[in-house]
């Protein structure tokens, strides 16, 4: 790891998420920033996400691990008010993984989707089928 002057934690993190990799998730730092990392989620199974490959890139801000990664759209508590030092790369990628499998209706990022899940779970299941076929698959 070529950047010497990252704190000790953020180190230890990345080397236990390459050497220590979770099922369906792989994050690697960017050779040119090693607050920078591009991740891959697989949709969980026999979820409607199953099939689908989830790119995400992740940011540690300078103030890690006292505020939370920065992860672009995702409704997700830790990443907001839920926030602890305590907390690690690997949970909140964990959390992001769990949330495909049990999309939570109740703090959405898109209120229609939301509304349309709630009124009829069925066809909002349908349809995330159909969006991860057609904008989430292959690497």
């Amino acid at each position: 790891m070529a950047n010497s002057n990252l704190p000790r934690r953020i180190i230890k993190e990345t080397q236990r998420l390459l050497s220590e990799p979770s099922p369906g998730i792989s994050a690697s730092p960017s050779e040119d920033n090693m607050r920078h990392f591009n991740v891959m989620i697989l949709g969980p199974a026999q979820s409607p996400y199953e099939g689908g490959v989830f790119k995400l890139e992740l940011f540690l801000p300078e103030d890690y691990p006292m505020a939370p990664p920065k992860l672009g759209r995702i409704c997700l508590d830790i990443l907001k008010d839920k926030w602890s030092p305590a907390l690690q790369i690997r949970t909140v990628l964990l959390s992001i993984q769990a949330l495909l499998s049990a999309p939570n209706p109740d703090d959405p990022l898109a209120d229609n989707i939301a509304k349309h899940w709630k009124s009829n779970e069925s066809e909002a299941v349908e349809t995330a089928k159909e969006w991860t076929s057609a904008y989430a698959t292959g690497a």
